[in-house]
């Protein structure tokens, strides 16, 4: 099978994850632009050379393409970028020809709105009046208007470039009654129960286009939409009675995020245990969703965890942005670790979407590379587990990290049966690197795994 990935960044859960998973079938041969032309924190894709890229691959089965990637140069430059919307469209219908005879997936952000005074990601002005303009889209969206001391000119700005952005939606919309997109989702990211990106959300649906909370899992939730084998879930919470409660950065409850995963993701859900092919084990939370960065506490799971009768994979999103290490206590043993794959990055839909590309890849693979399904697993451990549930709140910026992860590196290793073969003068070990210099996101190097043996 060729499938064709266009990421939103390059980011290694945006762009080295999904070769990772591709990687567990080796029949998939994917393509996927060069690193190099993606954009990160300051820099934006290179979308000419995405373009001529895309022109000149060899014609595959399946296309997952991150819209904003090309249209502004990525997610992030999406919510920063001054061109004009002629500029947009005339980027975008560079690419329109190469939809006409693809099987093609697409995704866009809806424009989020962030409720913190940090402009890392965001325009300069964030940094000052960032809550205040969160406070004032959640408060017109609420009652229909709001007075607020932000200046006009900010106002105005940040009105136009949500404009533009939402124009270029409706955009999209168009091509996909020409029959451009077997699936087009427009990505609700940071969500709340109220704000502009709400109401547009709202309008889009009404136009006719589907909607989904999350944003960097998306392109994988796509690919497994594009892997066209059913398979049947049954979905074990570990807080059932807890289920309808509302994740942090979302709007809707961990039920509904869960199930509406599961229905981009090609998956059909089962009432019953012994009627499923796997066990989806959802780690979900009480009453409300840790953060161990934030400072945000919530109860860990503190009961016994009984191991499904059937294969099973854990969503552990009790925490966002990191693992539950009570939970992970439980798992982490030969005789318990799922079949199906474990994840807990980031938020809730992120863990969720990750988590179903593996599935289907691995329950699809026509030849399945059981080291690459190691890697995949011993990344995901080593960052969720490892890092962000326990290593990166000891560090108060970027900092070699070697010796503090040897500790969860040795668990883990012995649990997926990895064994690393000796190479003069030294043992490979992984290495970690801060792809952005910040301490939101590392990069586990595990590179020579493909050339690991038992020893």
């Amino acid at each position: 099978m060729k499938i064709c990935v266009v990421p939103i960044d390059n980011r290694p859960v945006c762009y080295n994850l999904i070769k990772d998973i591709c990687d567990v079938d080796s029949d998939i041969e994917l393509f996927i632009p060069p690193r190099e032309y993606l954009g990160d924190l300051t820099k934006n894709a290179d979308y000419e050379k995405i373009i001529d890229w895309l022109n000149n691959i060899p014609k595959t089965d399946v296309m997952v393409l991150s819209l904003d990637t090309i249209a502004y140069g990525g997610l992030i430059p999406s919510r920063r970028s001054l061109y004009t919307i002629e500029d947009i469209k005339n980027r975008i219908n560079k690419i329109k020809h190469l939809l006409v005879d693809n099987r093609v997936y697409a995704f866009s952000s809806i424009m989020r709105i962030s409720n913190n005074n940090f402009n890392e990601e965001e325009k300069e002005y964030w940094k000052d009046y960032g809550k205040k303009i969160f406070e004032y889209s959640y408060n017109c969206s609420k009652y229909g208007s709001f007075e607020t001391d932000v200046p006009n000119e900010i106002i105005e700005d940040y009105l136009k470039t949500r404009k533009r952005n939402f124009e270029i939606n409706k955009m999209y919309l168009d091509w996909q009654k020409e029959g451009l997109f077997d699936t087009l989702i427009f990505s609700k990211d940071d969500c709340a129960e109220f704000g502009f990106n709400v109401d547009e959300a709202i309008e889009l649906e009404k136009l006719g286009g589907k909607t989904k909370t999350g944003a960097d899992e998306i392109p994988l939730t796509l690919l497994a939409r594009a892997i066209k084998k059913d398979i049947k879930i049954y979905i074990k919470y570990t807080e059932p009675e807890y289920k309808n409660r509302i994740s942090n950065y979302e709007d809707v409850s961990i039920e509904k995020s869960v199930l509406g995963q599961l229905e981009l993701g090609g998956f059909s859900v089962v009432e019953e245990e012994k009627d499923s092919d796997i066990v989806l084990v959802v780690n979900n939370f009480i009453e409300k969703q840790g953060e161990l960065v934030m400072g945000w506490d919530t109860q860990p799971f503190s009961s016994v965890f009984t191991t499904p009768q059937k294969p099973f994979a854990v969503a552990d999103v009790r925490f966002a942005n990191g693992a539950d290490n009570e939970f992970v206590h439980q798992i982490l043993k030969k005789e318990t670790y799922p079949q199906y794959g474990y994840s807990g990055w980031n938020t809730s839909a992120n863990s969720l979407g990750s988590l179903l590309a593996g599935i289907k890849v691995k329950y699809n693979a026509k030849v399945y590379n059981n080291r690459a399904w190691q890697k995949l697993q011993a990344i995901r451990l080593l960052d969720d587990w490892g890092y962000q549930a326990n290593v990166r709140n000891e560090i108060n910026y970027p900092d070699d990290i070697s010796e503090k992860m040897k500790q969860f590196e040795q668990i883990i290793f012995d649990v997926l049966d990895i064994k690393l073969k000796y190479i003069y003068p030294r043992y490979i070990y992984p290495k970690y690197i801060y792809p952005w210099n910040r301490k939101f996101e590392i990069e586990v190097v595990l590179e020579t795994i493909s050339s690991m043996e038992k020893i």
